[in-house]
C-alpha cells in the first residue's frame, strides 16, 4: 500500500514529497516503509514540482545559466508581529548598534540582530525555539536559523571584531560621561570550559564559574565594553589589563567610576599614569582614612555636613598621592605627589547595619574557635578579635580582644571615595551611585538572557554567545533607561511593555508595500516614551 507524504526539511527551508510504501519485515517482524522522492513544494504556486529522484526537477538540465542579480521579491504572503522588533530596529539606529555591527560583521550582522531581537522578546524560550520565533516576527535577517547554524555563528565571531565593535561604541559616548566598572559572576556546568574556575560567586552558587567584567556611561546607562575572565581571578587583578586594552581601543579622556574591590595602589597609580580621571571606592581602613575620621569626630555629625537628599553626612580634605611609576626600559622609579580629594560619609542607618553585622560574625568566629571548626580563610580575624588559652585542666578558654572591638566600632557608618576630579562630596557620590547601572545590567544579563547558567561547551561558542547577549544587553539597556526616565515602571514591567508593542501586526503581500497593522494611541506614547517615532500605516 502506498500514499505521498510531506517533510519539511529546517536546514533548507524547503518542503518535499515522496511516495512511501508500507510492507510486513519477516525478520523483524513490524511494519516498514519504503520512501522515494517524487517532487518539491514550490512556495509560489503552492503546488508540487516532479523531480528525477535526486532533487533536480524534470525534464531540467543539470547546468543552468545564472540569471542577473536584482532585488529578491517577497516570494510568500505573511502576516507577522513587528511592533517589538520595530522597536528594536529604531533603538539600533538611535544607539548606533545597527551600523557598528554591520561595519563589524557585513556577512553576519542581520544574524546577530535577529537572535539578540529573540533574546530579548522571546526572554523564558530557549534558541532552538528560533524557529518558531521566525514564523511569527518579522526580523532583521527574516529566515530561520537553526541551532546548527547559530552555534556556527557563535564560533565565527572574532575577536578582532569585538574589539573593533567595542571601539565604535565607545567612541560614541567618550569625553561625555564616567564609565562604571564592576565585574560578575557566571555559574557553569562545563567541565571542558578553560576559564571555569571556582572563585568567589556573587550569587553564592556552589559552582564553578567565568567572570564577566563590564563598562557602562554613567548618563547613558548604555554598556559598550566586556571581557570574559577565569573565575578565580579577583577583582583587584583585573583593573590592569582593563587599563592596556582602553589604550588598545585608543580611548583618550577616560573617566572611571569603580568600587572598593578593585582598590589597591597599583590600579590608582595606573589611572594617574594614563591620566584618567577616576572616582574610586576604598576602604576607611586606609591610614589616611583612618586619620580623617580622627579629626573630625564627632564634628562630622554637623547640621552643615548633612546632605538632605542622600541622608548622609560628609566632608572632604585634599590629599597627596604619593604616586610611584617603574620604568623598567630606563631601570630607575618615578615618584612625587599627586593630588587627591578624599571624599568621607557617615550614614547612621549603616552604623548600625555594621555593628550587627560585625557582631554575627564574632559570634560566628567563637564558635568555629570553640568546637575546633576553624576555617583558614578566618585566620586572620581569630587572631585580631580572641586570644586563645588551653590547659589540661580547664580545657580551651577563648578570650575576646575588646580593644580591636572598639577599633573597629570606630569606623562603623563610614565609607569612602577617591577622587583626581571632582571636589564636591555629593557631586562624587551622586556620579558614584550611577553605578546601580551595572547592578541592574548584571540582573537583565542572567534573568532575562538565560545567563545565569552558561551550557556551552567549547570555547569558540561561549565567546560568541557571550558577544550576542552582550548586543542584546545594550538594547535591554536602552530600553530600562527610558522607561525610568519615564517612570514607565509605576504602569509596567518590561515584559508587560514589549508585549504591549508586540501584538502589533504586518502584512507582506509579494509587489506591495509593507503594511501595518493598526496602531492605538497608547502605543504610539509608549514609542515617544522611548525616543522612537511612532509605527507608520505603511512601513
Amino acid at each position: 500500500m502506498s500514499s505521498i507524504i510531506q517533510v519539511h526539511d529546517k536546514r533548507s527551508g524547503n518542503t518535499y514529497f515522496y511516495e512511501s510504501e508500507s510492507y510486513w519485515d519477516k525478520e523483524k517482524q513490524q511494519p516498514r516503509s519504503k520512501r522515494r522522492l517524487i517532487g518539491k513544494l514550490d512556495p509560489v504556486t503552492g503546488k508540487m514540482v516532479p523531480t528525477d529522484g535526486r532533487g533536480r526537477k524534470r525534464g531540467k538540465k543539470d547546468k543552468v545559466s545564472p540569471s542577473k542579480p536584482g532585488p529578491v521579491p517577497i516570494k510568500n504572503i505573511n502576516r507577522r508581529f513587528y511592533g517589538a522588533t520595530y522597536l528594536l530596529d529604531q533603538i539600533g539606529e538611535t544607539t548606533g548598534i545597527a551600523a557598528d555591527l554591520k561595519a563589524c560583521f557585513p556577512d553576519d550582522y542581520k544574524k546577530i540582530l535577529s537572535i539578540a531581537y529573540f533574546l530579548i522578546i522571546e526572554d523564558t524560550d530557549a534558541l532552538i525555539r528560533f524557529n518558531h520565533f521566525d514564523r511569527t516576527h518579522r526580523h532583521p535577517f527574516g529566515k530561520d536559523i537553526p541551532s546548527q547554524r547559530s552555534s556556527e555563528l557563535f564560533q565565527s565571531i572574532t575577536e578582532e571584531a569585538k574589539e573593533k565593535f567595542f571601539g565604535l561604541q565607545g567612541k560614541r559616548r567618550i569625553e561625555k560621561e564616567y564609565w562604571a566598572y564592576d565585574t560578575t559572576s557566571i555559574s557553569s556546568y562545563s567541565e571542558t570550559l578553560r576559564q571555569v574556575k571556582y572563585g568567589k560567586n556573587k550569587d553564592n552558587d556552589r559552582l564553578p564559574q567565568i567572570n564577566l567584567a563590564l563598562l557602562f556611561g554613567e548618563k547613558s546607562g548604555l554598556p559598550f565594553y566586556y571581557r570574559k575572565l577565569a573565575g578565580n581571578i579577583p577583582d583587584v587583578k583585573t583593573m590592569r589589563q582593563l587599563l592596556k586594552e582602553l589604550d588598545v581601543l585608543g580611548f583618550g579622556k577616560i573617566k572611571l567610576c569603580t568600587d572598593r574591590g578593585f582598590y589597591s595602589a597599583d590600579n590608582i597609580n595606573g589611572l594617574y599614569k594614563n591620566h584618567y580621571k577616576f572616582i574610586a571606592g576604598a576602604s576607611t581602613s586606609l591610614s589616611y582614612a583612618k586619620r580623617f575620621i580622627r579629626e573630625l569626630g564627632d564634628d562630622i555629625q554637623s547640621f552643615s555636613n548633612y546632605s538632605e537628599e542622600y541622608h548622609v553626612y560628609c566632608a572632604t580634605k585634599t590629599i597627596a598621592w604619593d604616586y610611584t611609576q617603574e620604568r623598567p626600559y630606563k631601570g630607575d622609579t618615578i615618584t612625587g605627589d599627586r593630588r587627591m580629594y578624599l571624599h568621607l560619609y557617615y550614614d547612621s542607618e549603616k552604623a548600625t547595619e555594621d555593628e550587627e553585622r560585625q557582631m554575627a560574625q564574632l559570634l560566628k568566629l567563637k564558635d568555629e574557635l570553640m568546637n575546633s571548626h576553624q576555617k583558614p580563610e578566618h585566620e586572620n580575624q581569630y587572631h585580631k578579635y580572641f586570644t586563645i588559652h588551653e590547659t589540661p585542666v580547664r580545657g580551651k578558654k577563648i578570650e575576646v580582644n575588646e580593644e580591636a572591638i572598639r577599633k573597629a566600632r570606630q569606623l562603623y557608618g563610614y565609607f569612602v571615595l577617591l577622587s583626581n576630579e571632582v571636589k564636591d562630596p555629593i557631586k562624587a557620590l551622586e556620579l558614584y551611585r550611577t553605578r546601580d547601572v551595572v547592578e541592574k545590567a548584571f540582573g537583565n544579563l542572567k534573568d532575562r538572557l538565560n545567563c545565569k547558567r552558561m551550557l556551552t561547551s567549547s570555547d569558540l561558542a561561549l565567546e560568541g554567545k557571550l558577544f550576542v547577549e552582550f548586543v542584546s544587553l545594550i538594547y535591554l539597556s536602552y530600553i530600562k533607561a527610558k522607561m525610568q526616565e519615564n517612570d514607565l515602571f509605576k504602569t509596567y514591567t518590561m515584559r508587560s511593555l514589549l508585549d504591549e508593542l508586540d501584538v502589533i501586526e504586518c502584512f507582506e503581500v509579494p509587489g506591495n508595500a509593507l503594511a501595518v497593522g493598526e496602531v492605538l494611541k497608547k502605543q504610539e506614547e509608549l514609542y515617544k516614551s522611548l525616543g522612537v517615532e511612532p509605527l507608520p500605516a505603511k512601513a
